[in-house]
């Protein structure tokens, strides 16, 4: 009965004891446990979570920085296509000033010799009338003469076949002729 007698004293030692405290031997080895625990973590888990946090840190902050960058790159790149933007705009300016003023040289030119050309014409034709005109004349004059010597023959009664008599009549009666224009054409001009 040793061992009955044994049990009583236990479940009277329980009995005595407040059941929601644990027992001293508990609390101690469960304090060791949690001491060792602790240090576990704090020099073998806590680290590598640091470090591990640590690197997605540096990860997430060099991503920033790689978006910060690429954002200064691409200001920099609209800024420098906004400044050629700018001289493609002046460059397209000088270009149409430049243009216009050969156009406004070409035509200035081609009026020139446009105007050169028709001085020419002008010219040719008027040399070209002024022979006509003397051509004219000297038939008109030759076609007259014969009229003049034929009529004069009629009158006269004899036949003037005398050529440098004949040419001398021809000649008088012409300037006899230009002469009385010339006098009514300048009577008509001082009468007006």
């Amino acid at each position: 009965m040793i061992f009955g007698s044994h049990i009583v004293t236990v479940a009277e030692e329980h009995a005595t004891l407040n059941p929601l405290l644990p027992a001293t031997a508990d609390l101690v080895w469960g304090a060791v446990c949690f001491v060792i625990l602790l240090a576990f973590f704090w020099w073998k888990v806590l680290p590598a979570v640091k470090k591990t946090l640590d690197a997605r840190a540096e990860v997430i902050e060099g991503g920033i920085q790689k978006a910060e960058n690429a954002q200064a790159e691409a200001a920099a790149a609209l800024q420098q296509y906004n400044e050629q933007l700018s001289e493609a705009r002046a460059e397209a300016g000088r270009i149409r000033e430049a243009a216009r003023a050969d156009g406004v040289k070409i035509l200035n030119d081609l009026k020139a010799q446009a105007s050169i050309e028709a001085a020419r014409i002008t010219a040719n034709a008027s040399a070209q009338i002024e022979a006509e005109r003397q051509s004219a004349l000297v038939s008109l004059r030759s076609e007259v003469g014969s009229l003049a010597i034929d009529l004069a023959s009629g009158v006269i009664g004899e036949s003037l076949s005398d050529d440098a008599r004949s040419a001398a009549l021809v000649d008088r009666f012409l300037a006899e002729l230009e002469a009385s224009e010339q006098d009514s054409s300048g009577t008509e001009k001082v009468s007006r």
